[in-house]
């Protein structure tokens, strides 16, 4: 147990939980309150959303949920109301990733959470959480590492496993690094019916992509001082892995306008064949209401790249409460509530990792009788040891829009890997002398 705590925290030493001593406290009372909101939406967020009817039972307050969308909508949506001077909600979904250019739109909830409820969370969390000295957002249990999935069935056939050998040299099993992936990827796949793999392959989630594949490859995203460095011979390689393996159509055409519900979905439909993926999926692939690869899952630690190194982009998701609300208590008292350690077991029972000590050990413990699970948890405890957080620039999305489009041009051969990267680097130089950052 406590080397899963040490991986999920990234090798930091973790506090003890420090209980419920202000628990009585909370959710408090707020009749007659309503609480507009602005919420990421897609599958493996919505069950925590019933719990809202709970709130507003216990405190006499109502939710009104204005919007409900990806992050990468939501964050488009939350600018434009800025741009307008339209912050009249009061809480909204966050993720550590988007957090940083929002520096005086979220409230402090260090003042409006008490001290030892704000303990009961990892504290790495909790750090990657706080900005600029304020507590911008409470972590859900939605900590975000990648793991690789693959169906089993695949490696137990004898007849794929002699003709792999007898192409590639090297016996099929469960790949331990990107080049394995790659093999295999080619290997398994029969377009237009099953592929190898698949990726997101717009907006950030390409490009976070990309950067983890950088960095297992031996590069930097920004150097030292902060400048764009990706457009490196660890960035053309990096690059040209998903480059070869579209080319090879060892993934579905359609991969460079897919986002996460898509790949959830497309694994789960049995036409893929490994699967870098996040934990909130790990109760839907092996659900058979949901996935016809139910009993077939298998989980590992995500593969190393050139450099030894591990892919590990990672992030963790949140709620903050805005700076203009007008009943900041009411809207604290809802995001505690969807954080809580009710909340996080319900979230962390789908796959989820939590955010909240406590809610480790309940799932440590709840998983020694189910044999996948306990799959799940070793393998993302192995990825969180793995793991590292986008650059610490408050400009990461904007680049990321810009460079997306790139990297994009060179996945559908319209651009050269190099010249792809030389393009996203000029351009995200220049956003980032805009913002005064160089």
């Amino acid at each position: 147990m406590s080397r899963l705590l040490a991986g999920v925290a990234a090798g930091a030493i973790l506090c003890a939980w420090a209980g419920h001593a202000a628990a009585a406290e909370l959710p408090g009372k707020f009749e007659g309150v309503t609480v507009d909101a602005k919420l990421i939406g897609g599958q493996q967020y919505e069950a925590l959303y019933a719990r809202i009817a709970e709130w507003e039972r216990a405190t006499g307050a109502k939710v009104n949920v204005l919007s409900k969308k990806n992050h990468f909508e939501l964050d488009k949506e939350i600018k434009s109301d800025i741009a307008t001077g339209n912050i009249t909600w009061c809480v909204g979904s966050n993720h550590s990733s988007f957090a940083p250019q929002y520096p005086d739109v979220y409230t402090d909830l260090s003042a409006l959470i008490p001290k030892e409820e704000i303990e009961g969370f990892v504290p790495t969390n909790i750090e990657a959480s706080t900005l600029g000295g304020k507590l911008v957002m409470l972590p859900r249990a939605q900590f975000d590492v990648s793991a690789l999935y693959y169906q089993k069935s695949l490696y137990a056939d004898e007849a794929k496993k002699q003709a792999f050998k007898e192409k590639y040299g090297y016996e099929l099993a469960p790949p331990d690094t990107w080049q394995q992936v790659a093999d295999q990827a080619a290997f398994f796949s029969n377009p237009p019916d099953f592929y190898g793999t698949q990726f997101a392959g717009k907006e950030e989630a390409i490009n976070g992509r990309f950067y983890e594949m950088l960095v297992a490859e031996g590069g930097e995203y920004l150097d030292a001082d902060g400048k764009p460095a990706f457009n490196s011979e660890a960035g053309v390689r990096a690059l040209d892995w998903f480059v070869n393996l579209y080319k090879a159509k060892a993934v579905p055409a359609g991969t460079t306008n897919y986002l996460w519900d898509d790949l959830g979905q497309g694994f789960a439909s049995g036409t893929i064949a490994v699967n870098l993926d996040w934990p909130g999926w790990a109760s839907f692939f092996n659900d058979p209401k949901s996935s016809k690869i139910a009993g077939n899952v298998g989980v590992k630690v995500q593969p190393a790249g050139s450099s030894g190194k591990h892919t590990g982009w990672s992030g963790h998701h949140g709620f903050s409460v805005t700076e203009s609300c007008a009943n900041k208590e009411a809207a604290a008292s809802l995001i505690w509530f969807l954080t809580n350690e009710v909340s996080q077991k319900l979230e962390a029972s789908a796959g989820p990792l939590p955010t909240r000590t406590a809610v480790w050990e309940w799932a440590i413990n709840e998983a020694q009788n189910d044999a996948y699970k306990k799959e799940v948890l070793s393998a993302f405890q192995q990825a969180a040891q793995h793991a590292f957080p986008v650059p610490q620039t408050p400009s990461w999305i904007e680049i990321s829009n810009a460079v997306y489009p790139e990297l994009q041009a060179a996945i559908l051969g319209d651009k050269t890997s190099k010249q792809a990267l030389d393009d996203a680097a000029a351009k995200a130089t220049q956003i980032l002398e805009d913002a005064g950052e160089l």
